[in-house]
């Protein structure tokens, strides 16, 4: 999802302040490249782990377009928290 916050920054959605601070935290954890993924992964133990727990939903608009982004598990064990 590295390219997914990086399409919600580029289009606006969220600040450079914030994604300095992600990337802040995420070199912190020795997850620099992380920052990005960091837009969607909201929890303590996603960010530390590097996968996706939890069901996570971005909405933004562009000029021309309403876009809502779905992040879901793709782990199995994590599977059951998507449905």
């Amino acid at each position: 999802w590295t390219t997914t916050g990086h399409l919600i920054y580029q289009c606006g959605g969220i600040d450079k302040r914030t994604i300095e601070k992600f990337e802040k935290e995420a070199a912190e954890l020795g997850k620099g490249s992380f920052k990005y993924a960091w837009v969607l992964d909201k929890l303590k133990a996603e960010r530390e782990r590097g996968i996706t727990i939890d069901i996570a939903l971005w909405k933004f608009e562009t000029p021309r377009y309403y876009v809502t982004v779905i992040d879901a598990p793709g782990h199995r064990d994590f599977i059951k928290n998507m449905i």
